[in-house]
């Protein structure tokens, strides 16, 4: 479908949990918009998540605005299928003005202000446009891995589907962020060797004295609390999450467990040297670390119980099951080992070069408060730690989406107020504080 030629008050670049939750509230504020999405809903669920994938979050937390999570499993987690079924009922629950197969290749706007936004279907105007592409673009490698053999097969997290589909032998997973423990762990059940390469990523217990640790911070108003509250605002916004899995109803990841059951563990790689590689000297620290963030957030709700004198039963706290000895290795070779396939979890970076507007910082960061630019009219939705810590996720972009659907509508009314007393067109862009 073409839109070329065509204008629009408001533009919403991306169709995910994001763009269908600005969507959602545009329209009940009678705000004429198009959505465009690149591929079609549920797209990065489908094609960037392994076989076994599930949320790490209670299904009760799905709360997309105007649908919540209503299913027979609330303290669920649901599998990635699921979760791209609850996306397309969602959009078809209010009937999105979405264009799927249309994506987004440069953004500019005019002198009079007009953004000017050109697709793969032809190019559009918009008076403001929401950015709706979360943070998760491009996948990132180190360039260390240039150094590997060609006869390892290297795969990013986001390739990963199934341990049946990598070629025999054990495997490297490298970094301990959400996804590498829990492919880790998915190989490691799959009876594959696997060796792991520790990073300093927190962890946090599934479970603490009768609940899910995430229904207790919940209570205690962790996930509404904003950036603006924190001192370190810039630190937060890029902290690893803590891992943990939804997998069988909900578990602890304990790499020291996998460790005792014959998984072999490492600190951060940091060189190779074709079939030899290194790895720093942080092995225990990262796994002490990882433990002292679990049981900071038990002594919060531990304190939180207290405060409200709720009875809750008591809970002995986590013992170590394994600890590396001081002669750890720190270099593996991967001929030696049988390591045929190295799985890269490494995170992604932003992508945003497609907009050539000048609401960045030095480091390609979006300036904004709560989503609204440094330039008007332009607007980023679905960022980590946006406003809080479930920004990016179905349990806060939805109040995201209505705090921006209200500024956008502020500013298109005050907009057209100065046109009629000016004279000037009705789309004019005028900059508004940010609450």
């Amino acid at each position: 479908m073409s839109v070329a030629g065509t204008h629009h008050p408001v533009v919403v670049v991306g169709g995910g949990q994001a763009g269908l939750s600005m969507s959602y509230w545009l329209r009940q504020r009678g705000i004429n918009h198009l959505v465009i999405e690149a591929n079609r809903i549920g797209h990065e669920w489908r094609t960037r998540r392994w076989n076994s994938f599930c949320l790490v979050t209670p299904n009760w937390q799905c709360r997309l605005p105007g649908f919540p999570y209503e299913g027979p499993d609330p303290d669920g987690f649901m599998l990635r299928d699921e979760i791209v079924r609850y996306l397309e009922d969602y959009a078809a629950s209010f009937d999105p003005p979405i264009i799927s197969g249309v994506r987004a290749t440069r953004l500019r706007r005019d002198p009079r202000g007009v953004f000017e936004l050109v697709t793969t279907a032809g190019q559009l105007t918009a008076d403001q446009v929401v950015v709706a592409t979360g943070p998760y673009h491009m996948p990132s490698v180190p360039r260390m891995a240039e150094r590997l053999p060609d006869g390892v097969l290297q795969l990013h997290s986001s390739e990963y589907r199934d341990p049946a589909l990598l070629p025999p032998g054990a495997v490297l997973v490298v970094g301990t962020g959400q996804s590498g423990c829990q492919i880790a762990e998915d190989l490691h059940l799959a009876g594959r060797e696997v060796h792991l390469a520790v990073g300093g990523a927190p962890r946090v217990a599934r479970f603490y004295r009768g609940r899910d640790c995430v229904a207790w911070l919940d209570d205690m108003g962790h996930y509404a609390k904003g950036i603006d509250e924190f001192a370190d605002a810039d630190a937060v916004r890029v902290r690893a999450n803590h891992y943990v899995t939804g997998r069988d109803g909900g578990r602890d990841i304990d790499l020291r467990a996998f460790a005792r059951d014959g998984m072999r563990l490492y600190g951060r790689l940091i060189g190779i040297a074709n079939t030899r590689l290194s790895f720093a000297n942080d092995l225990a620290a990262n796994l002490d670390h990882a433990d002292a963030v679990a049981d900071g957030i038990k002594d919060a709700i531990d304190a939180h119980i207290q405060r409200q004198g709720i009875t809750a039963p008591q809970e002995a706290r986590y013992t170590p099951v394994w600890r590396p000895e001081r002669d750890h290795p720190r270099t593996l070779d991967l001929g030696e080992a049988g390591i045929t396939s190295v799985v890269w979890s490494t995170g992604f970076t932003r992508d945003h070069r497609w907009i050539e507007v000048p609401a960045f910082d030095g480091r390609g960061y979006p300036m904004h408060r709560r989503g609204a630019t440094s330039c008007p009219g332009l607007y980023f939705l679905g960022l980590p730690w946006q406003h809080s810590w479930g920004s990016g996720r179905f349990e806060a972009v939805g109040r995201d989406a209505e705090f921006l659907a209200g500024h956008i509508d502020a500013s298109r009314r005050l907009a057209d107020v100065c046109g009629v007393l000016t004279g000037a067109p009705a789309d004019l862009n005028v900059a508004l504080p940010v609450g």
